[in-house]
């Protein structure tokens, strides 16, 4: 038996879909334990491209248990178009089953009004928050006004903490935002439709969580973003609103920390960044550019154009230190085929001289002012979609997962090189 977390090194979008999707393969539970649908995990399987938001990437094969923990926010309408799309696709086998926890926050009107509201107030200094309504959610759900999924499924409950909070929400959005306010019925009837297309889904997720550990089986836990965007350990306030750590991983889904035997980070070979925030190794220019098309750097949930950097060391190595990750998967080493030199960041060094290998600062200000100290690579020509071996590798490539794998002190366990589910070399299995 072997429970597999896998967490983001980076600021999200580092191709956790797919490293899941294959990992699935082999685990009999998928749980995905924070965020909402800010995130995008793309799969392509067969040459065709599914984005999953909330679903877990497990979804797409047979027999498998799929979980959506108390951790994450959930907008109905989004969860139950996804579903019925997959369905529609025949995506969603009939063997697997899919249950929500009674437990998560429920995304409403007045969370996406305020969330894109605030965006909008905050001018140039804005956050690059996905107007998603995540962070509002999240907000209510920590002052303890927040609407879970347990209440819609109540109707009497559901209309009283409705008409508790709908006051507050339309005073904020009116009088502070200038913005329309909601309306109360119109929201009760929208969102009691949605109890009822959910209701069959709805379960106690620790319970069954806990019970399939205790029978053994095999259970793939699932991150949304990446360390950097962690809400405490993230580049505050360019952050996300939920714990992306490893921590996330067991408050968000009901289990203790000895249940994870083994926490797999993904890394980009190089660094990409959505939004707003410091960005110590950004490349902007003719090689930046090249990043962004060669990768097609586009957001999976907005479709906004990523920001471009080269592979920066310090951020793998802190998040390797807050979330215990005991081996690497590296995505998109393909995209840097074609770059005659490559460069890795291995420390940042302040104004004053300082020099950080595994401290990104938590001073904004101070982490814009770093610069990159590099060490320089040759880099390949030769085209490794075709590789499924490690010995199938340029060596120039060989010796950038060597590198990696030195700066880490971390095994390399697997290294994608193209989009596809088999474009992949597997060097070791968790499981």
């Amino acid at each position: 038996m072997a429970n597999i977390a896998v967490i983001g090194t980076q600021w999200g979008d580092e191709g956790k879909g797919k490293v899941v999707d294959l990992y699935a393969e082999e685990a009999d539970v998928i749980a995905r334990f924070q965020g909402g649908n800010n995130a995008g995990h793309t799969l392509v399987v067969k040459g065709k491209q599914t984005i999953l938001h909330l679903v877990p990437s497990g979804i797409l094969h047979k027999n498998k248990i799929c979980l959506i923990g108390n951790g994450v926010v959930l907008d109905p309408r989004v969860l139950l178009e996804e579903i019925t799309e997959l369905k529609a696709r025949r995506l969603f086998p009939a063997e697997t089953r899919l249950f929500i926890s009674e437990g998560c926050h429920v995304i409403m009107p007045y969370h996406r009004l305020i969330d894109v509201a605030r965006e909008k107030r905050r001018g140039a200094g804005k956050i690059g928050t996905t107007g998603r309504g995540i962070g509002p959610a999240y907000e209510d759900k920590a002052a303890r006004m927040g609407i879970r999924v347990v209440d819609l499924l109540n109707e009497e409950v559901f209309r009283e903490k409705l008409e508790a909070i709908i006051e507050e929400k339309n005073f904020y959005l009116s009088h502070f935002f200038n913005e329309a306010s909601v309306d109360q019925n119109a929201i009760l009837e929208e969102y009691l439709n949605y109890a009822e297309k959910l209701r069959p889904y709805v379960a106690d997720t620790v319970s069954i969580l806990n019970r399939e550990i205790r029978m053994g089986k095999k259970v793939l836990f699932e991150g949304a973003q990446g360390c950097h965007l962690d809400i405490d350990h993230g580049t505050y306030p360019f952050v996300t609103s939920s714990n992306t750590v490893i921590g996330g991983a067991l408050s968000g889904t009901g289990i203790g920390p000895s249940f994870i035997h083994e926490v797999v980070g993904v890394c980009k070979a190089y660094t990409t960044r959505v939004g707003s925030g410091p960005f110590v190794t950004e490349i902007r220019g003719e090689i930046g550019d090249y990043l962004q098309q060669a990768g097609k750097e586009f957001g999976a949930t907005t479709g906004r154009k990523r920001r471009c950097g080269w592979l920066d060391m310090v951020l793998v190595r802190r998040a390797s230190m807050v979330s215990g990750i005991t081996a690497l998967a590296i995505t998109k080493l393909d995209v840097l085929t074609g770059l005659d030199k490559l460069k890795i960041c291995v420390a940042y060094r302040t104004q004053e001289g300082e020099e950080y290998v595994d401290y990104v600062p938590a001073d904004g200000q101070k982490l814009s002012r770093c610069e990159p100290l590099y060490e320089e690579l040759e880099g390949w020509g030769e085209d490794i979609r075709e590789a499924r071996t490690i010995d199938d590798l340029p060596k120039n490539a060989r010796r950038y997962l060597e590198m990696i794998e030195t700066l880490s002190g971390l095994p390399v366990i697997l290294v994608s090189v193209g989009a596809g589910r088999n474009e992949t070399i597997i060097l070791r299995n968790p499981f």
